[in-house]
């Protein structure tokens, strides 16, 4: 294969694998707001079954660091593409077994207790997948064009959106009793077709160069978390801190549809109709603002999408609290499909270009981990702060309003490496070295 034609292999391949793994992780999300209230939660009062399968989704993110630490380690010290052959395998198994499991009315207390394992095993895979394939891409890419190319993970994360919410659009129409009790699983044994397919993608994919270079020099970390916490442990807090924009994601995705469907009684199809056009949106942004970034800099990119969720996040709650779908649908494109999509499409090699080769893989997913750890408690965080009532929008449009100013003093502090080396990334007199 041509020089040019390996980084476009390992981008379609990060597209694909990154669609079809974030397909079982979004349909969980969907999942817990529509459906495991009632049949996971249903001794609970209405409120508290929808706070506490909204709490299933959050406790996935919990896994995450434990299993950035992990596949950290194995990603930097045994190569890239181990890591994004096992989430893979992780994640399509777990996946499936949700959609076998018993109901609270069929084996009692066992059913949540048996969710919330499965979820844990979700967010354990899931931790090195973004990491993965980030790292697989910007060690391909030109050097020139590290964001575009990186951005093609996060642009098969929006598809993988785009499809898990189009699954659930002819499931959530069944009648309440077909989806209560079969139709919700569909889409999780649909798993086994992602996992296969994933897998044969991924198994194709060449190590990268720049592993293989440590590799040939005999320089690969024996214990490259040490090297991590010692020589980047400052890049490796501003991901973490930086990381919690993904609390726009998880309000857009689950808060929202659950204020909209369980508060102001709004229809299920046309909000989940906004999910998939927004990601429809998203993806075709994010690679425009990885070009845009590739040219001004990563920095003015991200900071500009913080922002600008910050703001249109009050107008998407205000038009669910009043009903208005056509300015729902309007605000949530634009915030969701074009504002939060700089930020997705700047991060990948933002935070990539903060490590050396050795460290790259763990730094980028116990950063990127930990940060959406607390992101994924958003959704349970702003719906017991601000409560489940008509008016409750306004409080949690602060909150992430709150959320992303802390992103932007995050991203402030970090160096511009947009005009850096490849092979100077990550290194501590890399202010000195490109623009």
């Amino acid at each position: 294969m041509t020089v040019q034609g390996k980084p476009r292999k390992a981008a379609i391949a990060a597209w694909i694998g990154s669609a079809l793994e974030y397909y079982d992780f979004f349909i969980y999300g969907t999942a817990a707001a529509l459906v495991f209230n009632k049949i996971f939660f249903p001794s609970s009062s209405p409120a508290t079954g929808t706070l506490l399968a909204l709490a299933t989704f959050g406790v996935g993110y919990l896994a995450r660091p434990v299993g950035a630490l992990v596949l950290g380690h194995v990603g930097d010290k045994f190569g890239r593409k181990k890591v994004l052959v096992a989430t893979l395998v992780m994640m399509g198994g777990s996946t499936f077994l949700v959609g076998c499991l018993p109901t609270y009315d069929q084996v009692g207390v066992a059913a949540p207790v048996l969710l919330v394992l499965l979820r844990l095993m979700q967010g354990f895979s899931v931790s090195g997948e973004q990491a993965g394939a980030n790292s697989m891409t910007l060690e391909h890419a030109p050097e020139d064009r590290r964001a575009y190319y990186t951005s093609f993970t996060l642009n098969g994360t929006q598809a993988g959106q785009i499809i898990a919410t189009a699954v659930f659009l002819p499931i959530a129409a069944l009648p309440e009793e077909q989806l209560l009790s079969w139709g919700w699983r569909v889409p999780f044994w649909a798993s086994v077709v992602v996992a296969v397919v994933g897998l044969v993608i991924r198994r194709t994919l060449e190590e990268t160069p720049a592993f293989e270079r440590e590799v040939a020099t005999n320089t690969v970390a024996r214990m490259p978390l040490a090297v991590l916490f010692r020589e980047h442990w400052r890049d490796v807090l501003r991901v973490v801190v930086a990381a919690v924009i993904a609390s726009v994601s998880t309000i857009f995705t689950v808060h929202a549809l659950s204020y909209a469907v369980n508060t102001m009684g709004l229809e299920r199809s046309p909000m989940l109709w906004v999910g998939v056009l927004a990601n429809v949106a998203a993806v075709i942004s994010i690679p425009l603002w990885g070009r845009l970034s590739d040219r001004v800099g990563r920095k003015p990119v991200f900071v500009g999408g913080s922002l600008g969720c910050a703001v249109l996040m009050f107008g998407y709650l205000w038009s669910i609290s009043v009903g208005s779908y056509a300015l729902i649908f309007i605000l949530g494109i634009v915030m969701f499909g074009v504002v939060h999509s700089a930020t997705s499409a700047v991060w990948p090699s933002f935070y990539g270009e903060m490590f050396t080769t050795r460290v790259r893989l763990s730094g980028m997913a116990i950063g990127t981990q930990v940060g959406f750890a607390i992101a994924g408690f958003a959704p349970t965080v702003a719906t017991a702060v601000a409560g489940t009532g008509p008016e409750s929008w306004l409080g949690v449009s602060i909150i992430t309003a709150a959320v992303c100013l802390v992103n932007v003093a995050a991203v402030a502090t970090a160096r511009e490496t947009y005009r850096v080396p490849t092979a100077e990334l990550g290194r501590r007199d890399m202010a000195r070295v490109g623009g």
